[in-house]
């Protein structure tokens, strides 16, 4: 069974950074993407970033020149480095990792953007 774990979430002020990670246990093959979105209170959950198995990357519009995804594949883990951040990037943020026979996600870690 494949569990994913994702880790550095927390309190930052507007303008700091915060690094989030997202790793895979149990056997899983053929990741076709690994993804981030977020979810903040009352909306629906969107697709922050993504990196598919050919090293492309997608951004959505409001997280462009701010945020990079990376990865590691021996460890199987996902990354979202997350800079100049704003108030408005408050969520809830889930990694997700796409197969072609299924999909998998983590459990949530918080991001809070706050004086």
């Amino acid at each position: 069974q494949v569990h994913l774990v994702e880790s550095g979430g927390g309190l930052v002020q507007p303008g700091g950074s915060l690094r989030l990670s997202c790793a895979a246990s149990g056997s899983i093959f053929s990741i076709l993407a690994m993804g981030w979105y977020r979810q903040a209170p009352g909306k629906q959950r969107d697709l922050v970033a993504r990196i598919f198995a050919g090293g492309n990357t997608y951004y959505a519009d409001s997280v462009k020149g701010r945020f990079t995804i990376s990865r590691d594949n021996a460890k199987i883990t996902v990354y979202l480095q997350m800079n100049s951040l704003k108030p408005e990037d408050t969520a809830v943020y889930y990694c997700q990792f796409s197969t072609g026979a299924s999909t998998y996600w983590g459990q949530g870690t918080q991001v809070t953007v706050s004086s």
